[in-house]
């Protein structure tokens, strides 16, 4: 099965009021395994970032000057997400941006029904607990050392260790179901090997007086092993 976890990277927290996405990034699994497949790509908003969210993940407007616009990734976009189901922490967000850029250029929308959100899985899971990215991170022991900022890339990477460890981490893949096989030895073929002397008594012979002195005393004349078959 595939799968494509992804994340972006935007100007701003609302599509409506004019806000774009500025980077785009998605990491490919194949039976919940990454497979080293991803795509990114940085965007030009034909928009101002505004400094507040330049804090967030420390994309300028200098550094987005040369790069393409949506229209120009969106077919390479699509081809990387096929119809896979797209992993995405907090996908509400996530899919309502994409599908602005997509309405943009006369594209069909992505339905947020593709969409399997980490952080629902979390809540399930997980109950009480705080579940922002960082945090789910920390619980998990993922390294995110490398997040100063925050990266649509790094970030779907990070989603996908969390998804990963959500699902049961390293034994995710495995199974008890009925495409299992059992291997079962016909011990009735079998024919024993008999040793060609008996081994050697390890007690000694006052031990096993005090031991016959024990089972006389403590379980009387007729121990359940000496019972015989009526």
């Amino acid at each position: 099965m595939r799968e494509v976890v992804l994340d972006t990277e935007t100007t701003g927290l609302e599509p409506a009021e004019g806000h774009r996405v500025i980077e785009i990034g998605a990491v490919e699994l194949v039976d919940h395994i990454p497979t080293g497949n991803t795509f990114q790509a940085y965007l030009n908003p034909e928009r101002l970032v505004p400094i507040e969210s330049q804090r967030v993940h420390g994309i300028s407007d200098e550094f987005l000057a040369d790069k393409p616009l949506f229209a120009d990734v969106c077919d390479e976009m699509l081809a990387f997400l096929g119809d896979a189901p797209l992993v995405i922490h907090n996908a509400a967000f996530d899919i309502k941006f994409i599908n602005a850029e997509l309405s943009r250029v006369a594209r069909a929308p992505i339905p947020i029904a593709r969409a399997i959100d980490t952080i629902d899985i979390a809540k399930a899971k997980l109950p009480g607990a705080r579940y922002s990215l960082d945090e789910l991170c920390k619980r998990f022991g993922i390294d995110l050392s490398g997040r100063a900022k925050h990266g649509a890339l790094l970030d779907a990477e990070l989603t996908a260790r969390v998804y990963l460890e959500l699902l049961g981490g390293r034994q995710t893949n495995l199974s008890l179901g009925a495409r299992d096989t059992m291997v079962v030895l016909d011990v009735a073929k079998r024919t024993p090997r008999l040793r060609p002397a008996p081994l050697a008594p390890r007690i000694t012979p006052e031990e096993e007086a005090a031991h016959a002195a024990f089972i006389a005393k403590e379980l009387g004349d007729e121990p359940v092993w000496n019972w015989k078959a009526r």
